[in-house]
């Protein structure tokens, strides 16, 4: 194979100088020679070739640039000359000459001259002469295109792994055979990718046409090889992928296209959520001494939290869980709404302070589908120019069924009040976010649908004399929890509104999407006639050149139910956009765009409320000119018609919009509009012809649509189904319609998908290398990215096209550049990405890939509508039954390859379903028909086409009433002169974890294959769930229509149907699976490589989940002149047991080899009674391909459920490809009297690969190298230091509990940051030393694979699987679990192991397993704490306490249980003790106590103890980091550390321990270090070896063979469930347990891990003085401004303990002079930074309720009227733990004090205990500034209450410690008592400067007049001289 370019001349050059050319094909690049000195005219003539290892792709390109030469400088480039190689891949030889282009993409004069000659793999392409090439040469340097080809793909890879083989044998070298036409069907040829370019007019040489019949169609071999193989993936034989999803959907030709896999339609279905919400606290809310409370709602449901009096910083902490059970769509366009109300009570609402809104889907498309501890912004809906209102502080999470969602573990609070850094707002949003307008102009619609019925019409008609249309629309827009109207247009099926609704709303919006809906006003109810939704993201790009939302003007189609009117529409919801529509309603013409407002500007509307407006009309072009359309359709086959409908005459019928559709498309509009161009209905359409202009009454002038095809009686295939006997006739339909041209939406929109289709085959393709575990997975995906940067570089080069096309909106142009910018940047991303692609890198690059994949479609979704969607329903009685609905953008055609969409001009199996919600569940997974389709949409005028795509070999049939001139008529049917007769063989050898489909778990399945209009079935086996059938079908004489070589491309599918066999009644469908089979031709050979077929796995669907694998293989075999006697023989029926069923042949079926499977027997559990009588004498069977074993019976269940005999074996036959061993059926029968058996339960192991036996590597013993030992010597120096410096500073161990460890391993709580200031440490921190060794925050089984390392849990199942989503009912069908264990391995064994000392034969390779007798343990549960429990009271609170459950024995706490709490902290020890085997479940739960009525289950969580204490883990008790005697930290096993190593080195047959000097102990050739001293309880050192020996246990993983990672000292995190409610997590506990067995010495007593007491603590606050208090009062004689101060403070939560100074009358200047102590008793947590609160909620409440808050003094400052109410003046509040310092003096006091309270260095009481100063006192004003209104004084004093008792002090100014009296200006008594005194002070104080200044006026004044007057006299004594 190769490529030759012969570049000839260079024309029409400018200048004179040298020139060199450069061609580049597949980025290998040639330089020609240096012409010299040429002028006009460069000659070349050069001939450059490129051998290919792949296929020339019709989309490949190829480049030649040409130059200025220049000796010194860099070349200069003249122009390039690019071209697309799909002629000279069809043709194989083109010559031509064409025009360079320059860089700016414009076309200069310079001509180049080329001749490209193409030598394909097998002469397909082109003729050659002999003399050109003589064979091909062996491909070295082609190498490098051989992963680009994904059809190589599928080739062996042992010939490419082999180094000493050449090259030649993977790339298959082909002698040319000239004159043999291959594959004629594939019109592009096969190599064609999805893609290929421009088509330069298709011309068929007429040597092809006229060999079309004769001559026999040969292949290559190996070349169809490679494609069948495509689809088995491989050519090894015994290779096969598991159920491959490629293997139908892989196209290999192009007349056919994919089926759809999955049937049911997946939205619409209800599905379970639950949102909880946490409102934690809300900050710097904006208002005056505000009660505020929040309001959290989602939907219509509202809750709200407590009220917190006058505060701005409300401190809540409530838990709310809101439960909903809705499809999917509607949950995530649901609005979350969080208010602060203000001064809410039972009588009045309260105001609004601010909202904050957010739809649900935006928290799930968060990870881990939450927001955790964010701050939203609040801001006022009614006062948009206000800014921020202030923030809430809360957790917002949704969980759908089976999302599991982690709580992060926060490192600690600090970081979290930076609120800017932690706003509630997804990745990408800018925090301050602008007020925005949105318009959404709403224009007119068309094609609404009848809403009302015909008789009222008459009667209307009759009395109001005119016609009226029966619909009265209006639109309704609903956006972020807004609704907008349109006004009401009556009586019209083509409205005209012309009106805006604008919403204004934060941007960008946390609210994805706005529903659009046409609504039909009734007195009664209104209705929807059709919605559709607008999805934001896709209309706008945020990226920096991105745009805002935009779209339109343009239509948007409406679906919904079918359009008749009933009064009661089942499909109602279809209408309200819940599930696909079934049927067109209406389109609508509307646009939006969105203006981001400037708030500050004075004419603004402040409110956000909706506001409509009308707007003016556009011109009809604006959507683009109208042309007519034109759509083909042809019914090849109809078969797998339900029974239900198969007893009447059917028809099909296709519509595009209302055309086309016949019993209510038609709704004519009464007045006048017939002059429209887009006609609605046939009835028009001959108007239409009229008064359109004369070029359109051309040849097809007088065409009538037909759209349906004729009725037809279905004829019988089986008991099942029916089909329609087309045979050899095909009818057709063709339907001619009117739409705005917009196709390059839907051009670019299919350029992408099929990019994406071929990125997502390409994917599953890695996968399945990497899941089958061939080799190469990095090569095939390199290719995938090659052909992806490909497909990006060719749709940037075809998308820029008709870009002035009528009718481009604003998002058609922002949309193509984002496009081409997104495709670009992709095409560049995955050639770098292909560089890195390497074999270690293949799994994370693939994920990368991925991402690429689900952006494509995201790109390829067009948000503009153009042509409606095709349906075609099957119609029976006039009644419409089930229908197929198909994208018109699939099915348009371009004269582009890339741009036709995919199923346009193919063959496509399409199934029917039923319409609506009758389509969920098990009606919608049978098929109501299948049909084979052939379908072609494109404009009229490009209609010759249209029949291209179909198979070959008909005659049209035209309609007879047509004139005998019209040529270009469609035909009304085709038929086929060609026919061809086939044999079918399907070889169903096995399925295997097939749906349950009885009551006993298991299913009776039999398969029923269908062909064509044949079907068999096979025979039934009973009771299995995987079924080896092992039995060959075979279909004679199938007949197919069409050309022979094409149908050998292009098979029809096939369908198999699996089903479960019932007694009574119609079997029950399981699952279905489509194949393709494998073709042989009559005149081609019987054999390798592509014969006999290889079985296959097919993945079995059940509507959209899966339903197990098919193991099978086709073959369609060609019946010749010969007859049957030609074909491969049949083997006859060779189990005579079996009757006449024929045995898959030996060839296909796979090749066997011995093998035993051990089975260890260990016991039962948990077996559930069986129709209610208990299990008492079970027994488990074992099978295995037709072998098994029982185990020994069970004598008595209830006093041991373990097995007596412990290890059996048997011997089986199974196929040596691991990937086809049959699954393991375990069987658990009850054996009851008189020999009856009773099944009690099943369990399929269904991969056999984790149980298979690998000898274990003997040469890894010794592998501890001695430079490891010194890296670790280093470690330990540097620990050593480290060690030292702790000791000298060791803390006070009386301060540290085991929550000091707890806290310091969570580090969520700043206990570490506290106890650094309480003794001011080092940076090391000892806590760390004591931490636990780790808080798991899962259970611990994720972390150590269930503890199944060597006993394995199956769990057995009974009952009929539930259908639920994803099996979520699978729990319930759990009747019990065994427990035991597999091997399995090829005979015969090794000696060696055999040979091993101590090996019991009788175990075979079970050795040291411990013994199963019953044995007693003692469990000790740890209940630390349970976090987010879920509220079970109505308060939405709870009063949880613990239930611990083992066997028999039950453990209450129920007289401890914590008073609404949903995180309680319980911190509980229990001691059970039990018996294993009888006694190893545990139960936990937590139950809500009820005064009244029994407790409530809020969750569970189950511990499977016996896994545990047998597992090598040692999950028994945890290892702890280090060991002491004695404190807090004290060992916990009875057992000490040297003790366990002793044992484990003497289980793991390992050397050691030897204990050496120097703090050194050798194990297994490993050596570890570690302290050999230990303290007792009274300080004296000793000497121990324990702590040598923690250190091998801690690191006991590194030891070689038997080392594994011991279970640490820990907490585990599990999540609580409740069976009512399965799949949603109910909150988690944190706990853990040691168990310990009682044959041991005794463990020493429990931990205490009880709750933390909160220490008791007394706050002193002496307000000494207040200044700079503003004024509030007027004096009513004087004016005076005056207020009457008094001080308010309080520190709980609210203001039930607040206390108010004595007030200083009459202060003049804002002074106080107070003197005067406050008291706070409060109980405080060090730990949590919280104080500790017990109040009762209510008068009625039972019980005390504890809260925590934080520890926030609040100080006020009021001016006291007497009578009206006190006047709040300003506040400041200082958290105790973190406030700014003081101010010396009441000057140096200021507002930065609060403002910038970040900067400043700030103390805490706690630490300083005394702290004495001036703060100020703030409140806002208008504007929300803040501002000062005063100073306090005050003195804050913290002593414990120890302290407190020893040193009383008196309230006020009380006894003991008084403080003395202040001293307070007279004035502050009445002034009229002293009225010149306080004249005198009223005047002198405010006017004291005034009266200064006019003195000192009146003196200068006296001065100058004295002057004046005295001046003349001296002048004159002057002057006399006197």
């Amino acid at each position: 194979m190769a490529l030759m370019v012969h570049l000839k001349t260079v024309a029409h050059l400018r200048g004179k100088g040298d020139r060199i050319a450069k061609v580049t094909f597949r980025g290998l690049s040639f330089y020609s020679r240096v012409a010299e000195n040429c002028e006009e005219v460069a000659h070349f003539n050069e001939t450059f070739r490129w051998p290919i290892a792949s296929r020339l792709d019709g989309n490949e390109m190829l480049e030649i640039q040409v130059y200025n030469y220049s000796k010194v400088f860099s070349n200069r480039l003249v122009g390039t000359f690019c071209m697309v190689l799909q002629k000279v891949a069809e043709e194989g030889h083109l010559e031509l000459t064409d025009t360079l282009i320059d860089d700016n993409n414009t076309s200069i004069k310079t001509s180049v001259t080329i001749e490209i000659r193409y030598q394909s793999m097998d002469g397909t392409v082109g003729v050659w002469s002999d003399g050109e090439f003589l064979d091909v040469p062996d491909d070295r340097d082609g190498m490098f295109a051989f992963e680009t080809d994904s059809l190589l793909s599928g080739q062996s890879h042992s010939s490419v792994t082999s180094p000493g083989r050449s090259l030649q044998g993977s790339i298959p070298t082909f002698r040319n055979k000239g004159r043999e036409k291959k594959m004629k069907g594939m019109k592009d040829k096969a190599g064609k990718g999805v893609f290929s370019a421009m088509k330069l007019g298709k011309i068929k040489s007429s040597k092809d046409d006229h060999r079309k019949g004769d001559e026999p169609a040969v292949l290559d071999m190996e070349d169809l090889d490679r494609k069948a193989m495509r689809l088995a993936g491989s050519l090894d034989p015994d290779t096969i992928s598991l159920a491959s999803v490629t293997a139908v959907t892989t196209n290999v030709s192009n007349k056919r296209s994919k089926p759809d896999i999955k049937m049911e339609p997946s939205s619409g279905r209800p599905v379970d959520y639950q949102i909880s919400i946490t409102v934690i606290e809300a900050r710097q809310l904006i208002g005056l001494n505000m009660d505020p409370v929040v309001c959290v709602e989602i939907g219509d449901e509202k809750k709200y939290t407590s009220m917190k009096e006058s505060t701005n910083c409300p401190y809540y902490n409530e838990y709310f869980v809101f439960d909903f059970h809705v499809p999917p769509d509607v949950m995530f366009d649901k609005i979350i709404k969080l208010s602060v109300i203000h001064s809410k009570n039972l009588l009045r609402s309260g105001t609004l302070v601010g909202t904050f809104k957010m739809d649900v889907g935006t928290v799930y498309s968060q990870p881990e589908h939450q927001f955790y501890h964010k701050w939203a912004i609040l801001s006022d809906p009614d006062d948009i120019t206000a800014g921020c209102k202030g923030y809430i502080k809360c957790d917002i999470a949704v969980v759908g069924k089976g999302d599991n969602i982690k709580t992060p573990h926060k490192a600690n609070e600090t970081d979290e009040d930076d609120i800017e850094g932690n706003l509630l707002l997804p990745e990408g949003i800018p925090a301050e976010r602008q007020w925005a307008r949105f318009y959404v102009k709403i224009y007119r619609a068309e094609g609404l649908p009848k809403m009302n019925t015909s008789i009222m019409a008459n009667v209307k008609k009759a009395f109001i004399g005119e016609n009226r249309d029966l619909v009265d629309p209006y639109v309704q827009v609903q956006f972020a929890g807004q609704k907008g109207k349109t006004s009401v247009q009556k009586s019209s099926y083509e409205p005209i509104w012309n009106e805006q609704v604008i919403f204004t709303e934060l941007f960008p919006p946390l609210c994805k999407r706005m529903k659009v809906q046409i609504r039909d006003s009734d007195k009664v109810n209104d209705v929807a006639i059709g919605t559709h939704f607008i999805d934001l993201r896709k209309i706008s790009n945020d990226g920096d050149k991105g745009f805002l939302p935009t779209m339109g003007p343009a239509w948007a189609n409406m679906y919904g139910s079918t359009r008749q009117y009933t009064l009661m529409d089942e499909h109602q919801d279809l209408n309200e956009g819940l599930g696909e529509g079934v049927s067109f309603r209406a389109r609508l013409l509307l646009s939006i765009a969105v203006e981001i407002l400037d708030t500050t500007s004075p004419e603004i509307l402040s409110s956000t409320e909706v506001q409509g407006e009308t707007v003016s009309n556009i011109s009809e072009s604006a959507t683009g000119k109208i042309d007519e359309f034109f759509l083909f359709g042809s019914f090849l086959e109809a078969t797998m018609i339900d029974r239900k409908i198969g007893d009447k005459a059917i028809s099909f019928e296709i519509t595009i919009g209302n055309y086309g559709n016949q019993i209510d498309g038609v709704s004519k509009p009464s007045s006048a509009k017939k002059k429209k161009k887009d006609g609605e209905s046939e009835e028009e359409e001959n108007e239409l012809i009229q008064n359109s202009s004369e070029d359109e009454a051309d040849e097809d002038g007088d065409l009538v649509s037909v759209s349906s095809t004729p009725l037809m009686k279905p004829v019988i295939t089986d008991r099942n189904y029916f089909h329609l006997p087309y045979f050899e006739k095909k009818p057709c339909v063709y339907i001619k319609s009117w739409w705005q041209d917009q196709r390059r939406r839907l051009y670019n929109s299919n350029m992408m998908d099929k990019i994406a289709d071929k990125l997502e085959e390409g994917l599953n393709d890695v996968q399945e290398i990497i899941k089958t575990e061939k080799a190469f997975p990095e090569r095939r995906l390199r290719g995938v990215l090659e052909e992806l940067s490909i497909g990006c570089s060719r749709f940037v080069m075809l998308a820029n096209k008709d870009v002035n096309q009528a009718g481009r909106t604003k998002l058609d142009r922002e949309r193509l550049k984002s496009c081409m910018r997104e495709m670009d940047s992709m095409g560049q991303q995955s050639k770098q990405i292909r560089t890195q692609v390497k074999k270690n890198t293949v799994r994370d690059k693939l994920k990368l890939v991925q991402n690429f994949l689900q952006k494509l479609r995201f790109l390829a979704d067009e948000p503009q509508h153009s042509i409606p969607d095709v349906f075609i329903w099957m119609m029976s009685n006039n009644k419409r039954v089930a229908y197929a609905r198909i994208p018109s953008k699939d099915i348009l055609y371009s004269i582009v390859d890339e741009e036709t969409g995919k199923d346009c001009g193919k063959v496509k199996a399409v199934f029917l379903k039923l319409p609506g919600k009758k389509g969920f569940g098990p009606a919608g997974w049978t098929v109501q028909a299948k049909l084979e389709l052939y379908l072609w949409l494109g404009l009229n005028k490009q209609r010759k086409d249209f029949l291209n795509g179909l198979p070959c070999g008909f005659e049209e049939i035209k309609a007879a009433k047509m004139g005998p001139g019209l040529q270009s008529v469609p035909p009304v049917s085709l038929v086929y002169n060609m026919k061809q007769v086939f044999q079918l063989r399907a070889h169903m050898y096995q399925a295997r974890s097939l749906f349950a489909a009885d009551s006993s778990g298991l299913s009776d399945p039999f398969a029923r294959v269908f062909f064509s209009t044949h079907s068999q079935v096979t025979e039934v086996l009973s009771e299995t769930l995987c079924p080896t059938w092992d039995q060959l079908l075979v279909f004679d004489d199938v007949e197919l229509f069409g050309e022979a070589s094409e149908l050998r491309d292009d098979p029809p599918i096939i369908v198999v149907e699996i089903y479960d066999q019932d007694t009574v009644g119609k079997a029950e469908f399981i699952g279905r699976t489509f194949a393709k089979p494998t073709i042989k031709m009559c005149d081609e050979y019987y054999g390798p490589p592509r014969f006999p077929p290889q079985l296959e796995y097919y993945q079995v669907y059940r509507g959209n989940s899966t339903a197990g694998e098919l193991l099978a293989a086709f073959e369609l075999l060609q019946i010749g002149q010969g007859g049957r006697a030609d074909l491969p023989p049949l083997e006859g029926p060779t189990d005579s047991e079996r009757g006449p069923i024929l045995p898959v042949p030996l060839g296909i079926r796979p090749v066997l080899s011995r093998y035993r499977i051990e089975v260890l027997f260990w016991g039962l559990r948990d077996l559930k009674r069986i129709n209610l009588a208990q299990v008492d004498r079970p027994r488990v069977d074992i099978e295995c391909a037709g072998r098994g074993v029982q185990s020994v019976l069970i004598q008595n269940y209830k006093k041991n459920p373990n097995f007596s005999t412990l290890v059996k074996w048997f011997e089986v036959d199974l196929p040596e490809n691991e990937l086809l061993h049959p699954p393991l059926n375990i069987r658990v029968v009850d054996c009851r009297a008189f020999g009856r058996y009773i099944l009690v339960g099943s369990h399929a192991v269904s991969s056999l690969r984790r149980f298979i036996y690998t000898t274990p590597d003997k040469t890894s013993n010794n592998w501890a190298t001695t430079e490891e030992e010194s890296d670790k010597e280093k470690r330990k120096k540097k620990k050593k230091k480290k060690g030292g410096v702790e000791e000298e500073e060791e803390t006070d161990e009386r301060v540290l509990d085991w929550w000091s460890k707890y806290f310091a391993s969570i580090e969520t709580l700043k206990e570490v940051c506290v106890f650094y200031s309480m003794y001011s440490y080092t940076f090391i921190h000892p806590l760390f030393r004591f931490a636990l060794r780790l808080v798991y925050n899962k259970e611990l089984e994720s972390e150590y694979g269930n503890f199944e390392d060597w006993l394995h849990t199956f769990n057995l199942y009974r009952g009929k699987a539930g259908d639920d989503d994803e099996q979520a009912l699978d729990d319930d069908r759990i009747v019990g679990r065994f427990k035991g264990s597999l091997c399995m391995y090829k005979l015969p064994l090794s000696e060696e192991i055999t040979r091993e000392a101590g090996f019991d034969p009788n175990m075979g390779m079970f050795q040291n397993i411990p013994h199963n007798d019953p044995i007693n343990v003692l469990v000790r549960v740890y209940v630390v704490r349970a976090t987010d429990l879920h509220p079970a009271d109505i308060n939405g609170k709870a009063d949880p306490y613990v239930v611990i459950k083992l066997g028999k024995s039950e453990v209450k706490d129920k007289e401890n249980y914590i008073s609404k709490q949903l995180n309680p902290v319980f911190g509980k020890s229990f001691d059970i003790e039990a018996t294993f085997p009888m006694e190893s479940m545990l139960t936990v739960s937590v139950y809500d106590w009820d005064l009244v009525g029994t407790d409530d289950l809020i969750g569970e969580t189950k511990i499977d103890l016996e896994n545990r204490f047998y597992s090598k883990y040692r999950a028994t008790c945890g290892i702890s980091s280090n060991y002491s005697v004695h404190g807090y930290n004290v060992w916990r096993d009875p057992m000490k550390p040297s003790q366990i190593l002793m044992k484990l080195c003497k289980e793991g047959k390992i050397d050691g321990p030897h204990y050496g000097p120097g703090g050194k102990v050798k194990v297994a050739n490993r050596i570890f270090l570690g302290p050999t001293e230990i303290e007792d309880e009274n300080g004296l050192k000793k000497q121990t070896e324990e702590h040598l020996a923690l250190k091998v246990l801690n690191h006991w993983e590194e030891i070689p063979r038997v080392g594994c990672k011991l279970v640490p000292e820990h907490v585990e995190t599990r999540p609580l469930l409740n069976p009512d409610k399965p799949g949603i997590e109910q909150g988690r506990i944190e706990m853990w347990v040691d168990m310990f067995p009682m044959d041991m010495p005794a463990p020493g007593p429990a931990i205490d891990v009880s709750p933390r007491k909160p220490k008791r603590y007394e706050l002193r606050v002496i307000i000494w003085n207040t200044d700079e208090v503003i004024l509030e009062d007027d004096d009513y004689f004087t004016g005076e401004k005056s207020s009457d101060i008094f001080v308010r403070g309080w520190l709980k939560g609210q203001q039930e303990d607040k206390q108010d100074t004595d007030v200083h009358y009459h202060s003049l200047t804002g002074e106080g002079n107070f003197n005067w102590r406050f008291v706070f008793p409060f109980d405080y947590l060090m730990a949590e930074e919280k104080i500790v609160i017990s109040k009762k909620e209510s008068m009625f409440s039972w019980d005390e309720t504890e809260y925590k808050i934080p520890p926030r003094l609040t100080l006020q400052v009021w001016d006291a009227d007497h009578f009206s109410a006190d006047d709040f003046l300003g506040a400041i509040e200082l958290d105790l733990n973190r406030f700014p310092r003081g101010a010396k003096t009441a000057k140096q006091c200021s507002l930065d004090m609060i403002r910038n309270e970040q900067e400043l260095p700030t103390i805490s009481i706690f630490k300083q205990k005394r702290v004495k100063g001036w703060w100020p006192f703030v409140a806002r004003d208008e504007n929300d500034e803040m501002e000062l209104t005063g100073k306090v004084e005050a003195e804050l004093h913290l002593v414990t209450a120890e302290e407190a008792e020893k040193s009383p002090v008196g309230l006020g100014r009380n006894e003991p410690d008084p403080l003395e009296k202040p001293n307070r200006p007279d004035t502050s008594l009445m002034w009229f008592l002293g009225p010149l005194k306080s004249l005198r002070y009223f005047i002198w104080h405010n006017y004291r400067w005034l009266i200064l200044k006019v003195l000192g006026l009146i003196l200068l004044l006296l001065m100058l007049g004295l002057f004046l007057y005295s001046i003349p006299g001296y002048l004159v004594k002057k002057i006399l001289g006197a």
